[in-house]
């Protein structure tokens, strides 16, 4: 897969006052990272979670984690995006070709539909004083955009559904099911994992069928 990867971009969906761009993790971006995930050091997860097999990432018997995200800048397509308000990092979304992220494919809680190379998504953070401003809806789309003209076949992501219950910010790190909605994904089936006791749903967007039906 050729991955053209966009420069920054800034995103209309904005709290009132905010200005938010979204560029590509890329190795020249490696400060903001530090300045975004750095808070935990080497203990952090730094995006690796579902890169890695359950056993090598328990064990920690490779590179710490802050340097293999750091080798995976250079990848097509990169680990993730960042966002920025006014200036400043505020945001990042990690995501990957599914059959890449190694944890994801060998999950008994979230199963795989088919084996379509769709792109999923698997965290956002968003720092502190950044929430509630439109930085993860920024990030999503931008997310969208970029897989759509890389010529990946759909977009796949694990949202929590709140079900109109207040849920925790820290448990939203996977998204929330009507951020998703509101941008076309459907929901496929209802995982068997769980934050803040809540259901997660596998949800998909997959750009042949939705060109399918703008041509109709």
């Amino acid at each position: 897969m050729n991955c053209s990867v966009p420069g920054p971009s800034s995103h209309p969906d904005a709290a009132a006052g905010t200005v938010i761009e979204t560029a590509p993790a890329t190795a020249d971006r490696w400060p903001d990272i530090q300045a975004l995930m750095g808070g935990h050091g080497d203990r952090g997860c730094w995006c690796q979670y579902w890169r890695q097999p359950s056993g090598n990432y328990g064990r920690g018997d490779h590179p710490s984690a802050r340097e293999l995200l750091r080798g995976q800048l250079g990848g097509d397509p990169p680990p993730g995006i960042l966002a920025y308000v006014d200036g400043e990092v505020a945001g990042w979304v990690g995501f990957g070709p599914r059959p890449a992220l190694k944890r994801l494919v060998r999950s008994r809680t979230i199963p795989a539909i088919d084996d379509r190379p769709v792109w999923a998504i698997v965290c956002f953070l968003i720092r502190a004083g950044y929430r509630r401003r439109g930085v993860a809806s920024a990030l999503l789309d931008a997310v969208i955009e970029l897989a759509r003209d890389s010529g990946a076949p759909g977009v796949e992501a694990y949202p929590v559904d709140p079900d109109g219950s207040r849920v925790d910010v820290n448990f939203g790190y996977v998204g929330f099911t009507q951020m998703f909605e509101r941008r076309g994904f459907r929901r496929v089936v209802e995982t068997a994992a769980r934050s803040a006791r809540r259901p997660r749903w596998l949800m998909r967007l997959d750009f042949t069928e939705a060109a399918s039906r703008r041509g109709s």
